[in-house]
């Protein structure tokens, strides 16, 4: 056969590299539907168990590097999420970097705790409101990780799940009626955790009513990854976020 052909890039805005729970059934539908032309997404998955308890949470840790090194081998990504809000609280944000940088040395890393504190700083934001899908134990170590950010938690209200495949099934009018209720009048902006949850699908309808930012686990990673990458292409109707660059 005599083709003549060049290869083409089918990635040229960028490559996102997401380390995935096994048992998610939404993050790469949500992260793929807020990213630009020319950016794509490549997932491994880590091994985890229903249901999400700090205890299985933190087992995750031992797979973490597996997972990161079957990201395109062999061609590599530009940047590296860990996709669990729940998991990065309970091992340990520095700690899974480390993990992913076993396996992907250099190659810059997020997770939903870094990208949402980097997102809620781009707004100048200190005093934070949080909904989440989690229990109360789950909530108690999500707190914490934005404390250590900095962050003054004004509250943080959970639906009580422990099941990825039900966290998802949250209804959208029932997460943005839980929004509006538990969201302190005091509050900068309303972060809801958890990338389980098609949250993202109702940020713009939040922030009108609220009158305040809103930052979701998914929303936020997109956002950094494009940051992390210099891609400066225009996101529209995933919240006031995108139009936000790093904090200096």
């Amino acid at each position: 056969m005599d083709v003549k052909y060049t290869l083409e890039n089918i990635a040229p805005g960028g490559r996102i590299g997401l380390v995935a729970l096994a048992t998610d059934f939404n993050s790469e539908t949500d992260l793929r539907r807020m990213l630009p032309a020319g950016v794509d997404l490549f997932t491994n998955r880590v091994l985890n168990a229903n249901p999400l308890t700090i205890e299985n949470l933190r087992a995750m840790a031992g797979d973490i590097t597996r997972a990161a090194g079957g990201l395109l081998p062999g061609l590599g990504v530009d940047v590296v999420i860990y996709g669990c809000t729940s998991g990065t609280a309970a091992i340990g944000s520095k700690e899974v970097e480390r993990l992913v940088q076993i396996a992907q040395p250099g190659v810059p890393c997020t997770n939903p705790i870094v990208a949402a504190s980097e997102a809620l700083r781009a707004f100048e934001a200190t005093g934070i409101s949080v909904l989440t899908s989690y229990t109360d134990a789950v909530n108690d170590a999500v707190a914490s990780s934005f404390k250590a950010e900095g962050f003054d938690i004004l509250n943080i209200e959970g639906f009580g799940l422990d099941d990825d495949i039900d966290m998802t099934g949250l209804p959208l009018a029932a997460i943005a009626e839980a929004a509006q209720q538990i969201c302190d009048p005091q509050a900068d902006a309303l972060f809801i955790s958890c990338t389980a949850l098609r949250s993202s699908l109702i940020v713009q309808e939040l922030e009108q009513r609220l009158g305040i930012p809103v930052v979701t686990s998914n929303q936020a990673l997109v956002w950094h990854c494009l940051q992390l990458m210099e891609n400066d292409s225009l996101v529209e109707g995933f919240g006031q976020l995108f139009g936000k660059d790093l904090a200096g």
